[in-house]
């Protein structure tokens, strides 16, 4: 007889999962902020490159034609949406999807906290990032430290200056890597592999490259040059938390979506639909707000002190 219908988690995780879910609810709930539910399936697809959405096919009872739909990778474009028809504050709860992903701190569907806050920037939501995390972990709040300054500390590399020779010779030595990249492949594979492991305290990382802008405003002010108003949270070595000065700007945000396609394009991926509708929205208008996706397995992971994601939920990938 095969165990494997039983949980990958146990009954007291479980309990404890439950009782930090419950303890995001009450934050928010206190702060006025409105929970919101949006569809897990799009007709669109996210942007970046590096995600890997699920496809699926949608076909009308009684015939007519299919349409193919996307498993959202993040709520984020129905949240921004809601943003721009003037929603104010929001949160939600959601269950992402993402192709791939799977190991002792992914899974293919996992859970993702997503909140924004009109009024607030990149700095404002840190603090309220911080609060939360406090709140559920007991731990002390976060230092901050610019991208830059940890290249310097801690690889002696000033990224401001150094050439993509300077940047792929480093990666090589230190990770061993022998293929090539673009000046922000290397910069990723140092962060990843060299720095991003010794971030065991909680430290929010801020003012990213501006070519790692994302969805995020490019502001000078954070660091010696232009940068990406943008952060994440680590601790104990791992991401948690990524937030974003939002781009409001519909026209760059189109630019944007057109780099992304080309950058499929080059890498031999498949080019996605584009999702008109949050273009829309932001040419409507969308109030300047700041927002934050944190993974709530994660934060769980780390209260419990877990080794791997299925430990903190119910069945884990190869139980699904």
């Amino acid at each position: 007889m095969t165990h494997q219908w039983q949980p990958s988690a146990s009954m007291s995780a479980l309990r404890a999962r439950a009782a930090v879910i419950a303890k995001i609810r009450a934050f928010f709930a206190d702060r006025d902020v409105l929970e919101v539910d949006t569809p897990a399936l799009s007709s669109a697809a996210v942007s970046d490159p590096h995600l890997f959405p699920f496809a699926t096919v949608f076909v009308p009872d009684g015939g007519g034609e299919s349409s193919c739909y996307y498993l959202q990778t993040s709520p984020e474009y129905p949240m921004k949406r809601l943003l721009a028809a003037g929603s104010g504050s929001i949160w939600q709860l959601a269950k992402v999807f993402r192709n791939g992903e799977s190991g002792s701190r992914h899974n293919p569907e996992f859970s993702m906290l997503e909140w924004y806050r009109p009024g607030f920037d990149h700095h404002r939501l840190m603090d309220e990032v911080d609060e939360l995390v406090c709140a559920i972990l007991s731990v002390a709040p976060a230092r901050r430290v610019t991208y830059a300054t940890l290249f310097a500390d801690l690889l002696s590399l000033d990224i401001h200056r150094c050439s993509d020779a300077q940047l792929a010779e480093e990666s090589r030595l230190r990770c061993g890597f022998k293929g090539e990249l673009s000046r922000d492949g290397w910069l990723e594979l140092l962060f990843s592999h060299c720095i991003e492991p010794l971030l065991v305290e909680p430290t929010m990382v801020y003012a990213f490259p501006a070519s790692q802008a994302a969805l995020a405003q490019v502001l000078e002010g954070d660091d010696h040059v232009p940068s990406a108003a943008r952060f994440e949270l680590f601790i104990r070595g791992m991401e948690l938390a990524n937030g974003y000065f939002e781009l409001t700007d519909s026209q760059e945000q189109t630019r944007r979506f057109e780099l992304d396609q080309d950058q499929r394009r080059e890498l031999g991926r498949s080019v996605l639909p584009v999702d008109a509708l949050l273009i829309d929205a932001l040419r409507t208008g969308m109030p300047s707000c700041a927002g934050v996706a944190l993974g709530v397995d994660r934060l769980i992971m780390l209260a419990l002190d877990a080794k791997r994601i299925d430990e903190v939920i119910a069945f884990g990938f190869d139980r699904a």
